[in-house]
């Protein structure tokens, strides 16, 4: 169960697609981390992502998780930004599940994820559309 106090803390990256660049060698992380993987440098500054990137790789789910049933079949795919930041993302907009293939390039689109329950909190964030 998703609380509004935890929607709230992740506002920034799922929202606005915030990533996180170490001041010391500019290494871009996303999610946000606390020490540098590159230079273990602790100071940060807020970048947001690029909006377009291309597909690296690509599944597609035909057994969803709990909360996804409706979304079934689910295509997933690690897209890979601009900048070099990768991230896995769900494919929407009726893709044809047989063309997700590695370089297609993409746009991402800020759509409901989930909700949790009926009265519970609705979830948004981005999802990659195919160009």
């Amino acid at each position: 169960m998703d609380s509004p106090a935890r929607a709230w803390r992740e506002f920034g990256p799922r929202y606005r697609l915030e990533a996180a660049a170490c001041a010391a060698c500019g290494q871009v992380s996303y999610p946000a981390r606390s020490v540098c993987p590159e230079c273990r440098g602790r100071e940060f500054s807020a970048v947001v992502l690029p909006r377009r990137g291309r597909i690296v790789t690509s599944t597609v789910v035909r057994v969803p998780p709990a909360g996804f049933a409706d979304q079934s079949p689910l295509p997933i795919a690690l897209v890979e930004f601009e900048n070099g930041v990768r991230t896995m993302l769900q494919v929407t907009d009726a893709v044809d599940l047989e063309r997700l293939d590695p370089g297609v390039e993409v746009r991402l689109e800020f759509r409901r994820v989930r909700s949790d329950g009926e009265a519970g909190v609705i979830l948004y964030g981005h999802k990659a559309v195919p160009v």
